[in-house]
Formats: C-alpha cells, sequence, structure tokens
C-alpha cells in the first residue's frame, strides 16, 4: 500500500473540503415545519416584516434567507464587551452612521453556550429556554434579534432546529416561558451581525475615506458560522466560486483590499471551547504553528479578519506565546467590521479600541494612511477629561431607547405575519 507522504494527505483534505459536493435532498429545511407549527398553535414565528427592510441571500443549498436590516434587537457577546469592546462598538458605530433603528437594552442574559461547549454541564431543555426567553426580550419590544457571537448564532441555530424538531422540549420549554408569563417564541430566520454587515457591504464601502488596495487580508471563517448547522451559512458565486462562505470575505473585496489564500483556511482558530479550557497550550499551539503562520509566511497578510468573538481573541491573544518560543508570527487580528469602520474613518481608540488587542495595530494602520500618533494623544486628551469629571461620549443610552420602545410600542408589541416580508 501506496503511504501518502504529510504534504500529500494535507493537499488531498484541502481539495475535499474545497470541493464539496453536497446535496440539499438529505437535509430537511425546519422553517417548514416551524410555519406549521405556528398554524398548528404550537408557537410563535417572530417575523420579518416590510418594517425591518429584509435584503434576501443565497444559502449553501440555494434556499433563501431573509436578513433584517433595520429595527434591530441586539443580543450582545459577552466575550465582545468584555474582551474586545471596540467589536460592537464597531457595529454600533455603522449602525448610527447609516440611521439604523435598534434596540441594545440591558436585559439580555448569556446564551449559555459556554456550558454547552466548554462543559457539558447544561441540558438542551435549559439552553433553549434560554435562546427562547432571549427571542422573547426581542419580540415584545417589536425588534428583531441581531446575533452577535458567532458562538450564540451556532448554538441557537441548534435550538431552533431542536425546538422545532423535539415535541418533549417543546412542550417543556413552552412551560417553563408559561411559569414566565411569557409564550414560545422562534425567529423566522437566525441572523449573524456578519449577515447583516454583509448585506450593508456596499453602503459601508461607500463611507471609505482610505484606500485598502494595498492591504492583504487573510480571512478565518468561524467554525460556529458555517461548519454547524452548516444549510443557514451564506455562499454567493462571485466570492471563492461559492466553495466558501460569502461574509466577510465579500465586504473584505468591497473595501478594495486584496483577499489572500493560505493552505489551512479551513482549520480551526484553535479555540475549540473544551481544549480552551482543558488543554489551553494546545489551543495556543494551533492558533500559531497552524494559522498565523501560514497567514504570515504564506499570504504575507497584513491583517486577519474574522466575525467570531472566539476566533478574534484566540488568534489575536495567542500570538505572544509563539513569540516568546522566538516564533515572531506577529500580525493584527480584527473583525469585520472593525476593520471596515477603519476604513470609514472611525475613531481607532474611541470606536475601533485596538488598544484592547494583543497583536499590535500600528503598522497596518500607518500602511492605510491614518494618522495614529495624532488619534492616540486625543484619546488620552479625551481620557484625561472623563477623569477630570468631563462628559462621556455615548453610542447609545440603554434606559432612554427602552423607553422609547415601550412608548411606541407599549410593551405589547405582537407583530403580524407578513409571508412576503
Amino acid at each position: 500500500m501506496t503511504m501518502l507522504s504529510a504534504d500529500q494527505i494535507r493537499n488531498v483534505l484541502r481539495a475535499r473540503a474545497e470541493h464539496r459536493a453536497v446535496s440539499d435532498k438529505k437535509v430537511p429545511d425546519v422553517r417548514e415545519e416551524m410555519w406549521k407549527l405556528q398554524d398548528k398553535g404550537e408557537l410563535i414565528v417572530i417575523p420579518i416584516t416590510a418594517r425591518n427592510k429584509p435584503v434576501k441571500v443565497e444559502t449553501l443549498f440555494g434556499w433563501e434567507k431573509k436578513i433584517p436590516t433595520d429595527h434591530l434587537w441586539h443580543h450582545k457577546s459577552c466575550g465582545q464587551c468584555g474582551n474586545i469592546p471596540g467589536y460592537p462598538a464597531s457595529l454600533l458605530w455603522f449602525m448610527n452612521q447609516f440611521e439604523t433603528s435598534y434596540l441594545n437594552e440591558p436585559h439580555q442574559t448569556s446564551c449559555t453556550a459556554w456550558n454547552y461547549h466548554g462543559t457539558g454541564t447544561s441540558n438542551p431543555v435549559a439552553l433553549a429556554a434560554v435562546a427562547v426567553r432571549n427571542w422573547y426580550r426581542a419580540y415584545e419590544t417589536g425588534t428583531f434579534p441581531l446575533i452577535h457571537c458567532g458562538t450564540s448564532y451556532g448554538d441557537y441555530k441548534e435550538m431552533r432546529k431542536l425546538l422545532i424538531e423535539n415535541a418533549e422540549i417543546r412542550n417543556k420549554v413552552r412551560e417553563i416561558m408559561r411559569h414566565m408569563g411569557k409564550e414560545l417564541v422562534i425567529p423566522e430566520e437566525i441572523v449573524h451581525y456578519s449577515e447583516w454587515v454583509h448585506v450593508m457591504s456596499d453602503r459601508m464601502a461607500s463611507m471609505a475615506k482610505y484606500d485598502l488596495s494595498d492591504i492583504t487580508v487573510t480571512v478565518h471563517e468561524p467554525c460556529h458560522y458555517y461548519k454547524m448547522v452548516p444549510e443557514d451559512a451564506i455562499y454567493d458565486m462571485n466570492v471563492h466560486g461559492g466553495q466558501r462562505p460569502a461574509p466577510p470575505t465579500a465586504l473584505m473585496l468591497a473595501l478594495g483590499a486584496k483577499v489572500a489564500d493560505y493552505s489551512t483556511w479551513y482549520d480551526c482558530c484553535g479555540f475549540g471551547f473544551r481544549h480552551i479550557l482543558t488543554e489551553r497550550e494546545f489551543t495556543r499551539s494551533f492558533a500559531t504553528l497552524r494559522k498565523i503562520r501560514p497567514m504570515v509566511e504564506e499570504a504575507h497578510s497584513d491583517v486577519v479578519i474574522t466575525t467570531d468573538t472566539g476566533c478574534v481573541t484566540t488568534l489575536d491573544k495567542s500570538q505572544w506565546i509563539g513569540k516568546v518560543h522566538g516564533m515572531d508570527f506577529m500580525v493584527p487580528v480584527l473583525a469585520d467590521v472593525q476593520l471596515a469602520a477603519l476604513s470609514a474613518g472611525a475613531h481607532p481608540y474611541k470606536i475601533v479600541q485596538v488598544h484592547w488587542h494583543a497583536s499590535p495595530t500600528e503598522k497596518l494602520m500607518e500602511k492605510i494612511g491614518i494618522d495614529y500618533v495624532k488619534y492616540k494623544e486625543d484619546f488620552m486628551a479625551y481620557l484625561q477629561q472623563i477623569k477630570n469629571g468631563g462628559k462621556v461620549e455615548y453610542l447609545y443610552e440603554p434606559h432612554k431607547e427602552m423607553e422609547k420602545y415601550f412608548a411606541v410600542n407599549k410593551g405589547q408589541v405582537i407583530p403580524e405575519h407578513d409571508s412576503n416580508g
């Protein structure tokens, strides 16, 4: 028997990954059953209506998916808010620029996917009930949930599928919601923030103040976006011939950046959930050797772009471990919306908050043409102003937003089903 070399094995696996032969015949579209369950009174669907200004896209199997662009409820990410605050701030900044109607209120809970993926200490009923509870918060304010975190996105796709396909769990969750005085609701679509960014790419590109044509980008596709319930991920024949997800590559192309390929594009970032907790050094080694090094050595990347909390964190904050061992593969790691915000002239420190990142961003900003020294001086003066009791600048004020929504909606918005969207 002929033995393949390590390089030959990698080439075979890469070819299989890039040219997947998929069939939608074996995968049911749970949305069809979801509407039937609503007709039977089993649940309420949170519809995407004309008020949400939806944009239609195609998913892996060519199915149609509606992406709402207005009247949105931000399902924030614990990792972003606590670890990469410029990530959600850049998203809200763009929404403010576009005068998008959104609610970023304080009554969301964690998705609890850490328990699910990280420790296995939770259970399906609890996970599904938390998902429904958060969805109901959007429902009762007349907004549609937009999921920031790829982990939450993957979790909620699975919870929707579970609630639709498993009557026992559906009944248990309905009873839990009844005790809370609420109903079992499921969004018509599970929508990730990167999908909103994707359909707004041209508008974002039209705001560009800097030329990114000299910037080489490598993209890491988050596993929880397109490997979990893959039929929900957006694909486009104009992006890698339809062989890889369209977000965030389409945005990078719209911004004029050069998207470079590399051999390990399909690999996990190394986070993997369970082993970030139990085998942390494996995560750091994998991120450095399997992801960062090929991006730097093969693609000569100026910046790594991804669209998930865990991926940004792992790829960004693992690089120091390689440096300690003499492997200096330092490269900036940003979310798609952060680079877009930089190109549109957002403040690198107040909005994009590059100072929260472990990997250096100064060379990238210099190459883009951003005077980061001037911005940093301005930011330090702003911090001193706050220290002296000066006014804090806010992108949003949650309690005022809540008052506004409940004044308009009287706290009891029950959207009518609009199948035409």
